[in-house]
Formats: C-alpha cells, sequence, structure tokens
C-alpha cells in the first residue's frame, strides 16, 4: 500500500517535467498541471526541512519556526501573484485556505478519525480561544468591505491606507497569539498531546526515523533554501499560465483562487492532519487545521497587503461580497462543531458538505470583472 511518503517522493518527478513543458512550449494547461502537481511535494518537504530545524534549535524558536514557514508555500504564490498584478485571485486565494483548512481539511480529520475512533477528544478551551481569534480575522475583513459599501466615491489610495493600517493591527494579534500559545498558556495547547512525543511528530512530517537523533542544521538550512527557490519558480510557472490554462479547462480564476490554488499550497498541511487524527492525536489535528487558518488570515493576508502597497499593487481587505460570506459561514460552522471539544465522523460529513457547497457556489458563481 502507496504511504503519504512515497506519493510525494513519486510527485517529485513533475518538478523536471514541468520544467521541461516550459522550456519546449507544451502549452500553458500542461505547464499549469504540472508545476500545480510539483509543488505538492515541495510543499511537504518544506515543511519536513522546517520540524527538522525546530528539533535542533528547541521549542520556543522552533514554534516562532513552524508558525513563520507554516503557510509559506501559499505565501511564495500569493506574493509571485500579486507582482504579476493578480490582486483578485490573490484575495480569492486567502478566502480559500481559510475555507478549506476550517471545512476540508478539519471535515476530513473529524471523518476519518471518527470512522476508526467512535469519539474523539480536544480541548474545549483552545477551541474557544481560536474560535475568538477567527471571529477577529472576520471582523477585519468585513470593515474595509463595509466601509466601501456604505461609502459613495471612496477612494483606492483611502481603503489601501485602511487595510494598511488594519493589516499592522492584525500582525500584532499573531504576534501575541504566538505569545500566548508558545509562552504564557502553552500549557492550555500541550495538554491532550504530551504523548506525540517527537518520533510521532517526525512521523506526521516523514522526517528522520529516529526523533531523538538531531539533525545536521545547517543541511536542512540549505535544503529549506534550495525547495523554496524551488517553489518560487514552480510558482511562477504556476501563476504564468493560470489565465490561460484555466480558461481552456472552464474555470474561472475566481473558482482557481478560492478552491484549486490552496488545496495545492496545503496538501502536505492537509495530510499531516488526517493522518494525526486517524491516530486519535486530535488535538494536533485541530491546532494544524485552525492554525493555518489563523496563521493565513492574522499573518499572510496583512502581510500581502503591505507587500501590495510596497509593489505599487493595489491590495487592499476589501474582499468580493460572496468571498466574505464564505468566509464568515466557514468560521460560524467550525466554530459551532469545534465548541465542545469533541468530534466524530458525522461532524466531519458536516464540514465537508459545508465546503462542497460553497464550492459549487463558486464553481457557478458568474465572471465578474478582473476575475474572469
Amino acid at each position: 500500500m502507496l504511504n503519504k511518503n512515497t506519493i510525494f517522493f513519486t510527485l517529485l518527478l513533475f518538478v523536471p517535467v514541468s520544467i521541461a513543458a516550459h522550456f519546449l512550449e507544451w502549452g500553458s494547461t500542461v505547464v499549469f498541471i504540472t508545476s500545480g502537481l510539483a509543488i505538492l511535494p515541495l510543499a511537504a518537504f518544506m515543511g519536513t526541512a522546517t520540524e527538522e530545524i525546530a528539533v535542533v534549535v528547541g521549542p520556543s524558536l522552533g514554534g516562532l519556526l513552524n508558525a513563520t514557514f507554516g503557510n509559506a508555500t501559499e505565501l511564495i504564490i500569493a506574493l509571485i501573484a500579486l507582482n504579476a498584478g493578480l490582486v483578485d485571485v490573490v484575495k480569492a486565494t486567502i478566502t480559500g485556505s481559510i475555507i478549506s483548512n476550517l471545512l476540508l481539511v478539519m471535515g476530513f480529520s473529524m471523518l476519518l478519525g471518527g470512522l476508526r475512533y467512535k469519539e474523539q477528544e480536544f480541548q474545549p478551551t483552545m477551541a474557544r480561544v481560536n474560535a475568538s481569534s477567527m471571529n477577529l480575522a472576520v471582523i477585519a475583513i468585513l470593515v474595509p468591505t463595509a466601509v466601501d459599501a456604505t461609502s459613495s466615491g471612496i477612494s483606492e489610495p483611502i481603503l489601501q491606507k485602511l487595510s494598511a493600517a488594519v493589516a499592522i493591527v492584525l500582525i500584532l494579534v499573531y504576534g501575541l497569539t504566538l505569545l500566548f500559545s508558545m509562552k504564557t498558556h502553552s500549557y492550555l495547547f500541550d495538554v491532550g498531546m504530551a504523548e506525540n512525543d517527537l518520533e510521532e511528530m517526525a512521523e506526521a512530517n516523514f522526517a528522520v526515523d529516529d526523533a531523538k537523533h538531531k539533525p545536521n542544521l545547517w543541511l536542512w538550512v540549505g535544503l529549506l533554501l534550495v525547495i523554496t527557490l524551488v517553489v518560487a519558480y514552480e510558482s511562477e510557472l504556476l501563476v504564468d499560465t493560470l489565465e490561460e490554462a484555466t480558461a481552456k479547462l472552464g474555470l474561472t480564476a475566481l473558482f482557481t483562487g478560492v478552491i484549486v490554488l490552496p488545496v495545492i499550497g496545503n496538501a502536505a498541511e492537509h495530510a499531516t492532519a488526517v493522518t494525526v487524527a486517524m491516530k486519535n492525536k486530535m488535538d494536533l489535528s485541530v491546532s494544524v487545521a485552525v492554525g493555518s487558518s489563523l496563521q493565513i488570515a492574522l499573518f499572510v493576508a496583512p502581510v500581502l497587503v503591505l507587500a501590495g502597497w510596497a509593489l505599487g499593487q493595489p491590495m487592499d481587505l476589501n474582499f468580493n461580497p460572496f468571498e466574505l460570506v464564505a468566509v464568515a459561514v466557514s468560521v460560524l460552522i467550525a466554530n459551532s462543531i469545534s465548541s465542545d471539544g469533541n468530534s466524530n465522523w458525522l461532524e466531519g460529513i458536516l464540514l465537508l458538505a459545508a465546503y462542497l457547497v460553497l464550492a459549487l457556489a463558486f464553481y457557478f458563481h458568474p465572471v465578474i470583472e478582473g476575475l474572469g
């Protein structure tokens, strides 16, 4: 039976295939598909390298490193798309990343974990803290959109200034959440995960076989650098062919940004969350899924707003109203299901059904200017 490691190593073959497709001009669709498949294992190995470095540098710095690089692949793809002027696609990717983690990842984790174990438990206190943070993220996205909707003739520069100010607040809050979870109240996040030693963490991220062995720091730092550069190159191939390829495939850029790109960028984390859930480590699974959503909302999105300012691209937090509805609905149902601190397979089905409904809505959503 194929395991996760074998699948990701096999997918590495698409790295040279995508490069060949680009230089031999095999067509935008082939380049788009192969570069997307190539990013899947690269994202996984980036996570592995980060985990290995974290083992050497210790829990505090390692936790910060994991938090910083948790969504590095998505950030790279978004930055390249932003530099290419695909601002609306970047916003769609932010939306999709949040809803895919809350609904798709947590849904599969609760479903597959629930089929193996009748009920699984996780820390309700942690769930409530994460729920409050996600509510803040929804408010932060809602405010610029509401200002634009309720103000006649507001200029784009004003919206960008408002978004930049909100982005700074969100980054500060993100820093404080890291302080809360890794320092002042770390015990809340450790309960239920004590048995999940380094060896199991390594297995979840297909790292070293012997977790007690300290990895070669500089080897993994160098590997992380190389992988990051390859991810950046593959992301550029993906973004360059995105509009033409999606048009040929009959997909709108809105659907691609919300559904397709987040799955590509998050595949490794998705696999990790589901793997640990099937080992009855639901605390860790929920932490991966919700933590990734929080990082997107409180760190990645604000960084992209500030990066847009620096790159001269009109990136702001004024989202498509339907994207805002999708995020709000996802946060609402995820908070409702996770608030009691236990899960079962039916709750997983409910989350997956909500994701499927939203995915269908985005697929049939009429093409709008800027997202055609």
